[in-house]
């Protein structure tokens, strides 16, 4: 297995540009594209738990558009072959105020349709000292 594969990272890259774009202006319609509609799609968010692509495009649909904007530090993508991925990154927003940094991993999966996040967690903890 080619871990890191320079095509595959970058394709994996671009991806997950198009999602963090995505995701800081609300296109809920790309964000849907870049999720796996299967029921075997997984999101675990601050505050909630969604399983199925059902579950994760109604939260979208209800999220408020408003404070999405962050800031992104520490993101590694590493790609696995050519048809699997993850994506992890720290955040910040301004909303969360300097006491809290956000976390976000994701699995990616090379579909017939393209990338997909098949998993995903976020989570918000207390910063490091």
């Amino acid at each position: 297995m080619v871990i890191n594969d320079p095509e595959v990272h970058a394709e994996v890259s671009a991806a997950f540009a198009i999602y963090e774009k995505a995701l800081t202006t609300n296109d809920v319609d790309t964000l849907d594209a870049l999720f796996w509609n299967a029921p075997q799609t997984i999101r675990y968010g601050v505050t909630e738990n969604l399983y199925g692509f059902g579950e994760i495009a109604a939260f979208r649909a209800g999220r408020s558009p408003m404070g999405l904007e962050r800031t992104l530090d520490r993101t590694v993508i590493t790609t696995y072959g050519r048809d699997m991925a993850t994506a992890s990154t720290l955040f910040r927003r301004a909303s969360m105020g300097p006491e809290k940094i956000g976390r976000q991993m994701q699995t990616w999966a090379r579909m017939p349709e393209g990338w997909r996040v098949v998993a995903a967690h976020v989570s918000v903890i207390a910063t490091p000292a």
